[in-house]
């Protein structure tokens, strides 16, 4: 393995949308950037375009299908085989889907996408990360999450996406609020975040009927931004000397859809820190793999 001095970030469905411009944001502040993607084409044509407009811009395609346990194992043992260390992990990739569908172990597919893909993705490199406060685990949330609820007895929410969407957004919250809890209890400096990007047409609305298609880029100058606003809260939390691990992060305007960005505010089912424990449990069944915190000595030395 060759010497690796520059810091690296992995940043999640990084080949478009708001994972695009995150990735350029983190290569403008220094980093290596593992363009972690599903669609190899998709992926290049991507890098291309960074390039074009940041030719400084250090990257590498790997490719990882989050919503598939198989896929997001073999990535973290690739990545494993070819880096020594892993400074920041942006866990952005996500879906909405309107109709009932699941992933290849039969389960809600916005649920295993949008949060159990990473928390396995998490569990497999977190040992790799510096124990140190510019180590950042950062996941994506929504406003969405808010009125959502965990549906342990049916994750598939009944076959209803747009719940399951809810769900699947308040799962990254909660399991990035237990994620800093379980750091600071093995008294690591690794910093756990979550963030949302406010109102963004990033292609998640892709699956949307016509007529909320059509209603949503009607109102979108109200209610959205652009992608490269939606990045700033993963950049911020993500780089920013200032942030806490277990800070919230999104735009601070009306209804937080867009605006500077700032403390977000959390659901109230968020305090019930029995839920996060119980989500973090179901998590490591259904992924089929223990999340253990690595004591600090520990570091760099467990096995995938």
């Amino acid at each position: 393995m060759t010497p690796q001095p520059q810091k690296i970030a992995i940043v999640t469905g990084a080949n478009n949308g708001i994972g695009f411009e995150t990735t350029v944001g983190m290569a403008e502040a220094g980093y290596h950037v593992i363009m972690a993607c599903r669609s190899g084409e998709k992926a290049k044509e991507a890098k291309a375009s960074i390039m074009k407009r940041l030719p400084s811009a250090s990257l590498d395609i790997m490719l990882i299908d989050v919503s598939d346990f198989a896929s997001v194992r073999s990535f973290a043992d690739k990545f494993r085989e070819r880096f020594s260390h892993l400074d920041v992990l942006i866990n952005n990739a996500g879906i909405l889907v309107y109709s009932a569908q699941s992933d290849a172990d039969g389960i809600e597919l916005q649920f295993a996408t949008n949060h159990l893909g990473h928390f396995l993705l998490t569990a497999l490199l977190i040992d790799l990360m510096p124990d140190n406060p510019a180590s950042r685990v950062v996941a994506l949330s929504s406003v969405a999450h808010k009125g959502a609820r965990i549906h342990f007895d049916d994750l598939t929410c009944g076959g209803n996406g747009g719940i399951a969407y809810g769900q699947s957004k308040l799962a990254c919250l909660l399991f990035a609020d237990e994620l800093n809890r379980r750091l600071q209890s093995a008294r690591r400096k690794i910093r756990a975040l979550a963030v949302h990007p406010g109102g963004s047409d990033s292609g998640l609305f892709d699956e949307m009927n016509r007529l909320q298609y059509f209603t949503l880029k009607a109102l979108s100058p109200f209610i959205t931004h652009s992608n490269a606003s939606a990045a700033r809260p993963s950049l911020h939390a993500a780089l920013s000397p200032q942030v806490a691990g277990g800070d919230y992060y999104g735009p601070t305007g009306i209804m937080e859809m867009r605006g500077p960005v700032g403390h977000a505010k959390r659901d109230p089912v968020c305090e019930d820190k029995t839920v996060a424990q119980r989500l973090w449990e179901c998590s490591e069944r259904l992924v089929a793999r223990k999340f253990e915190i690595p004591p600090a000595q520990a570091q760099g030395n467990a096995a995938a």
